[in-house]
């Protein structure tokens, strides 16, 4: 259920609080556990040793940094707006996802949990915590919806594969909420032993702050890339937003760079009645779930309402609460995209470029196929493409008839 009460003073600045949205909205037993992290967090942060481990991994294992590569074709097909992506797909496992289970793996290590669980939506974070987990010697049980399972059917052998067990949740819509939903309440069950390694730019203090870290190498890279490419700051990024970490990680460098827009974009589905899609800035309203204050896909009782995508990682009824404080604030803005529009990116930047993107960043993939021809040749467009396509073959090939 989620809160249509305004939860807190917008003139009180507290920590884990951005703007009015954020904060910890969790069961008693559970303070401890994110006093813990906090603390512990906090701490590896400081340390010069934990952060060159990190650096190490992200460097030697994950492939880090990434290209930023321009689209010659796709460019001078669509004309207007240099296009760029920024090769988030390249990565090992095949999405930004590994930037935050690496970061979160070393830091269970450090504060001594040998089980790691979490959840998922398209996969991708789930095998990314798996492939840390094996790499690091920990024990790894990832939760996901059974519909997510169906049509992810690819990432679940891979996790497997990788020693981890996958639980099936079979409650509510099946998918990536009630996901989250379970992992919370293994985690309550076993929070001395167990370390919740979460997915996204979302959840209780100190987990949106904290994720979105861990990504903010997305950020960091594409800065000074572009500037080496084009020897300007770029006029947009776009990114696709399920529950935000990718994006964040893409803006976060780039908020006081207020010459540079912020463009979001959220899963538009196949309509606009509540239930038919995953836009919580267009059909959404403030509210609590699953321990942060957010917008909030909810009916007029403030029950979640059911959501849907093409693709299982934006089909998720809230969204981090930094996305809605700088949606509040106007520094980003945020669109959606429906499904069909998606499909059609994702065959036109494969059969242009050679690249396939994952249904999710292909939404993002949209909007700058849709923003370009509008725009001047001297405008910059960069896409944080945030995943690759292997994945959704199964689904490319249904809904497109392959």
């Amino acid at each position: 259920m989620a809160s249509i009460i305004h939860p807190v003073n917008p003139s009180e600045p507290r920590p884990g609080r951005f703007g009015v949205y954020g904060g910890r909205y969790v069961p008693e037993t559970l303070v401890a556990a994110l006093d813990e992290l906090e603390h512990a967090y906090e701490e590896a942060k400081a340390d010069a040793t934990f952060q060159a481990e990190l650096a190490g991994l992200l460097k030697d294992y994950a492939g880090r940094p990434t290209p930023l590569t321009f689209c010659k074709r796709l460019t001078e097909q669509l004309g207007g707006a240099k296009i760029y992506l920024k090769r988030e797909d390249l990565l090992h496992t095949g999405a930004h996802k590994i930037n935050n289970a690496l970061g979160q793996g070393l830091l269970a290590k450090r504060m001594g949990k040998k089980r790691v669980i979490a959840e998922t939506g398209a996969g991708q974070h789930g095998v990314a915590t798996a492939t840390v987990c094996a790499l690091l010697g920990l024990e790894c049980v990832v939760y996901m919806g059974d519909v997510d399972m169906e049509r992810q059917e690819l990432n679940v052998l891979r996790m497997r594969l990788l020693g981890a067990e996958v639980r099936g949740v079979s409650s509510g819509s099946k998918t990536l909420k009630d996901a989250i939903s379970e992992a919370m309440r293994d985690w309550v069950t076993n929070v001395r032993t167990t370390y919740y390694l979460l997915g996204s730019a979302l959840g209780a203090h100190p987990y949106p702050t904290m994720v979105r870290d861990f990504q903010r190498v997305i950020g960091k890279e594409l800065k000074q890339q572009i500037l080496e490419k084009e020897d300007r700051l770029p006029t947009a990024i776009v990114a696709c937003v399920g529950g935000g970490s990718n994006a964040i990680g893409a803006f976060y460098e780039f908020i006081a760079d207020r010459q540079v827009r912020l463009i979001g974009v959220e899963a538009g589905g196949r309509g606009t009645a509540l239930g038919e899609h995953a836009a919580r800035f267009q059909g959404g309203a403030p509210g609590v779930l699953q321990g942060t204050y957010s917008y909030v896909l909810q009916d007029e009782d403030g029950q979640i309402a059911l959501t849907h995508s093409v693709s299982a990682g934006l089909d998720y009824a809230s969204i981090g609460p930094e996305h809605a404080a700088l949606h509040d604030s106007g520094r980003a803005e945020y669109v959606s995209c429906d499904d069909a529009t998606a499909l059609d990116a994702v065959v036109k930047l494969a059969r242009t470029e050679g690249i396939l993107p994952a249904l999710e960043s292909a939404h993002a993939v949209a909007e700058a196929i849709r923003l370009a021809p509008t725009w001047a040749p001297s405008d910059i467009l960069v896409v944080n493409l945030s995943g690759r396509g292997d994945k959704d073959m199964g689904i490319l090939a249904r809904e497109l008839k392959l």
